[in-house]
């Protein structure tokens, strides 16, 4: 074979591979050649995508601490950003949801990915950002205090919930699960809050008997509760089994100029995705750097509380943001006036 001939095998396998350093890698045993491999593992220091094209640069705002966005990081890791055309650039985020808006709105950052329940409320007063994928549910819980009787939902008529914020995602939503489920959880509940390291303290002492928050702080509650702690319900419980909770944001310029990045950031972001579904332990190692105190074990054990396989766009993403219009709006959330089909196709781009 001629040296030709053997470039062309490598460009032909390398077309025919995910370009990640483990397709690079496993493209060089597919040639089968060390001499024709040598090259390959040269390139797996850097991106394919990199040398053959250039890359639209795309910032990307997230909370790192959040186990649910750990295949945000797969995307980065393994290239996947980068066979989609991006180079982006991950901000971890944690100031307010108004500011978070405020800075795609304005192309401060290009996109981000957050709570649905944190979101509804501020995208109706206007800011130009477009909701364009549902990722994943399973992101929040509620946990009984088993020392106080609390083994049940029915066992919450009249007891006290743990919460970070009166407004925070975990009550908005508890509120309707609990009321759908037949409990006032506006009469028959107590909501307190505290910051997050005492809610586990508040429970001990029967000031709460139950807790209502995200994951990964719902999981160490009930990893370092000396089993007092028990799951009574969580947002993928009936009926919201397929319902998403955090979707993918960008700014409408973004959209409406550029629909094409849009567009690969999602691609990009349902296959890390799928693939962490699939491969929970590779996942759950290339998040493990990201966060401190869980281990590759744990948060594959967290995984299970997650449907990362299940994501949403086009129709079915704008059907359940009105769902969970509905929902904020019957609380008193959202305004009695807001029409919530007009507001989803208002806040809903379809880029897929």
């Amino acid at each position: 074979m001629s040296r030709n001939e053997k470039q062309a095998v490598i460009d032909r396998t390398i077309d025919a591979v995910n370009p990640t350093r483990r397709g690079l890698l496993r493209a060089a045993g597919v040639v089968g050649s060390a001499a024709l491999a040598a090259p390959l593992l040269a390139l797996s220091g850097r991106s394919w995508a990199q040398e053959s094209r250039k890359l639209t640069p795309l910032n990307f705002a997230w909370n790192q601490a959040s186990s649910c966005l750990s295949p945000v990081a797969v995307a980065k890791e393994t290239g996947i950003f980068e066979k989609n055309g991006l180079a982006v650039e991950l901000t971890n985020y944690s100031g307010s949801t108004d500011q978070l808006l405020e800075a795609l709105a304005t192309g401060k950052s290009d996109a981000a990915v957050g709570m649905i329940h944190r979101w509804l409320k501020p995208l109706e007063s206007g800011f130009d950002v477009k909701i364009v994928a549902g990722l994943h549910g399973g992101c929040m819980r509620l946990l009984g205090y088993k020392p106080a009787g609390v083994t049940k939902v029915e066992d919450l008529r009249g007891k006290a919930i743990g919460v970070l914020g009166q407004d925070s995602p975990s009550k908005h939503f508890f509120t309707v699960y609990l009321q759908r489920h037949g409990i006032d959880a506006e009469r028959e509940i107590t909501w307190k809050v505290y910051p997050r390291d005492l809610l586990g303290l508040a429970a001990e002492k029967g000031e709460i008997q139950a807790i209502a928050d995200t994951d990964p702080l719902i999981f160490l509650l009930e990893r370092d509760g000396k089993g007092n702690l028990v799951e009574l319900a969580s947002n993928t419980s009936s009926p919201y089994e397929d319902k998403l909770c955090c979707v993918v944001g960008v700014g409408g310029k973004l959209v409406r100029d550029q629909r094409p990045v849009a567009s690969a950031l999602v691609k990009s972001l349902v296959e890390a995705y799928d693939w962490s579904h699939s491969h929970q332990e590779e996942s759950a190692k290339i998040f493990q750097k990201y966060t401190t105190n869980i281990s590759v074990d744990e948060l594959k054990l967290l995984y299970k509380n997650l449907t990362l396989h299940h994501h949403q766009v086009g129709t079915d993403l704008r059907d359940q943001i009105v769902y969970y219009a509905n929902d904020f709006k019957g609380l008193g959330v959202l305004k009695a006036s807001t029409d919530v089909n007009k507001y989803a196709d208002h806040v809903f781009a379809k880029v897929l």
